[in-house]
């Protein structure tokens, strides 16, 4: 269990006090009924399918060009800005890279900060981030009575820390993860019943994954499961694919490693969340083994690259799937899950799960037992696999494009940074389609030895890349797509290029709407069923967040983080020039300093710009 620090009040002792199983049924109600409302935008994906997905209507395909900005919001902060802001009850709540301040603004006046926790941390975080100092958001858990409304963060240095939603006091915080070894937290926390899910990041400096459930009213540790290692650390049920044997079952964490090569195995999870309350299952993507270079680690590195479905209370997998044995890539497979209902090729109606995975495969699955439905490739370019064997659930290798020792692998299609990342794509229920935002990226690979060194970089690789075969190699532009999929029969409905990679993703709307974020500083709309640009806007820097939206005093705005960087920023983040630096991005997106330049914050649109300040009055200095 982590350390707790001192509480700062009477009232955030009070906060700490354990209550009763009902209490906690009660919040986690409470937090789903407003998700599921239109002012509100309380978790990462809008809800518990993680669909980014709003029923409101009021901006739509006909009246979406008369967007204009509403209000914006400076976080003083220059690196990477990714995910989204959360909206409740008439507050906004919005986070920062590193040192991951969080400032809460009230909608009526949002030029007044209601309060601002900036809190103080580990430098030495810095030198151990993979990829810029990037955050992907916060969450909230509505309170019971008893223990105040609370705004969870994670700090780059490992800790997690709980807020009063009110006043901006902390009420606890604990240490998730250990810098020293090269464990940082960069992911959202998520919230489940009474529960703060909290993943892991590093796997690039040899960090053994695992994903921890704590109180969210105290901080104290309920379970951990490790993605590698013996079994009891992985907490398998006893059941554990009971419905899909040919996955793997028992034993396979440590088995399918030579030696105690897990123990520094990787299998991190920084990415995002998906809930079924019917199932009780929490849906997750771990990511890629430890290091890159595959010679180093014989074997199938199981439980990496995994999709598991865990239970909400004990933490017990009952499925784990396996998308990449052996991953030669980085194809880490931690992106979005997005959760549906829908009638497969057999005219069978199912709960599905769909995941974009790096590997260039978009995966759908029977969430309630982890059968395999459909896996199509992302774009027809993808060679670094022939097909998914349904049966098996093994992809088919093509051997040209594989890494092996003294082998220069040229023209691998996707890259490391996969045809998708951490982007958070959205789900169309009406129309039954996937809005992606895609990579169109591939690379040159050459492996080399190394040794471990805790808390150094245990990569193993020199990485060049360049644009897919869709873009224009010679400019260094078309490295991005925007995709319309259907998930059951794996068609797309429409797709479009893109000048740099959509790293952020998308938000979709009853209002036959898709909007998304780009890195050279755009934020768009196109028409859900044609892929038509409507409308755009250029912000102040590029934009590795994803759109949210939400309505106050009847008014509908959308809102988007501006701040570039991340994994694709790094080169102008840390003016970096070789293009094998930053793991190869910088190479891969040389051009993007001529389109923007650093800057975050967050810009807030509305039809013709209606919003707080129409009335001039609002936010002016009184005498009286």
């Amino acid at each position: 269990m982590g350390k707790f620090v001192n509480s700062v009040s009477v009232a955030a002792l009070l906060a700490l006090v354990p209550l009763a199983v009902p209490h906690a049924a009660l919040a986690n109600d409470k937090l789903d009924e407003l998700s599921k409302s239109d002012e509100n935008w309380v978790m990462p994906g809008k809800n518990y399918d993680s669909d980014n997905y709003s029923k409101l209507t009021q901006i739509n395909d006909k009246n979406v060009k008369n967007l204009k900005v509403s209000w914006q919001f400076s976080t003083g902060l220059l690196n990477g800005h990714e995910g989204a802001p959360l909206v409740v009850d008439g507050k906004m709540f919005v986070h920062t890279s590193f040192p991951n301040n969080t400032f809460a603004l009230g909608l009526d006046d949002p030029g007044k900060i209601l309060w601002q926790d900036k809190p103080k941390q580990n430098p030495a975080a810095r030198s151990v981030a993979c990829c810029d100092l990037v955050n992907r958001g916060l969450a909230y858990w509505p309170g019971d009575g008893k223990t105040p409304p609370l705004i969870l963060k994670t700090l780059l240095d490992g800790h997690v820390a709980a807020l009063n939603a009110q006043t901006g006091e902390t009420v606890w915080k604990i240490e998730n993860s250990d810098i020293k070894v090269g464990s940082t937290l960069t992911i959202a926390p998520y919230v489940v019943k009474d529960k703060v899910i909290i993943g892991s990041s590093g796997a690039e400096l040899g960090v053994r994954g695992y994903l921890t459930a704590y109180d969210v009213k105290t901080g104290e540790q309920k379970w951990r499961a490790y993605a590698t290692g013996p079994d009891p650390d992985l907490l398998l049920a006893k059941d554990f694919n009971i419905h899909n044997a040919h996955y793997g079952q028992k034993g396979l964490g440590t088995s399918t490693w030579e030696g105690d090569a897990w123990k520094i195995g990787g299998g991190t999870n920084w990415g995002w969340y998906a809930y079924d309350p019917g199932t009780n299952l929490i849906y997750f993507g771990t990511g890629n083994p430890a290091p890159w270079n595959e010679t180093m680690r014989p074997g199938d590195n199981k439980w990496t690259m995994t999709i598991f479905g865990r239970d909400a209370d004990t933490g017990e997998a009952k499925f784990g799937y396996q998308k990449t044995p052996h991953d030669e890539w980085d194809y880490a497979g931690v992106n979005v899950m997005m959760l549906s209902t829908q009638k497969d090729l057999a005219g069978k109606e199912r709960k599905l799960l769909t995941h974009p995975d790096r590997n260039g495969i978009v995966y759908t699955l029977d969430r309630t037992n982890g059968d395999l439905v459909s896996a199509h490739k992302i774009d027809d370019t993808v060679n670094v696999f022939k097909t998914v064997d349904l049966k098996s659930g093994l992809p088919v290798r093509d051997p040209e494009y594989g890494t092996r020792m003294d082998h220069l692998a040229k023209d691998i299609c996707p890259s490391a940074m996969g045809y998708h990342n951490q982007g958070h794509d959205s789900y169309d229920p009406n129309r039954k389609l996937f809005f992606m935002g895609i990579n169109h990226i591939c690379m040159d690979w050459e492996p080399f030895m190394l040794p471990y060194r805790a808390g150094q970089f245990f990569v193993g690789a020199t990485l060049n890349m360049y644009p897919g075969p869709k873009g224009d190699r010679q400019n260094a532009e078309g490295l991005g797509q925007i995709k319309a999929y259907d998930a059951i029969t794996g068609k797309f409905k429409w797709e479009k290029m893109e000048r740099f990679a959509v790293w952020g993703g998308t938000m979709a709307t009853a209002g036959n709407l898709v909007f998304y974020g780009t890195l050279d500083g755009y934020i768009k709309a196109r028409n859900s069923d044609t892929g038509e640009l409507l409308w755009k806007s250029k912000l102040p820097s590029g934009a590795i967040g994803y759109p949210m939206t939400y309505t106050h005093k009847g008014t509908q705005y959308v809102a988007i983080y501006y701040g570039v960087g991340g994994w694709p920023g790094v080169g102008l983040v840390f003016d970096l020039q070789d293009p094998t630096a930053g793991l190869g991005a910088v190479g891969a997106f040389k051009k993007l300093a001529n389109y923007t330049q650093m800057g975050g914050g967050v810009t807030v649109f509305s039809l013709d710009g209606k919003g707080p300040y129409d009335d001039p009055n609002v936010g002016e200095y009184s005498a009286n």
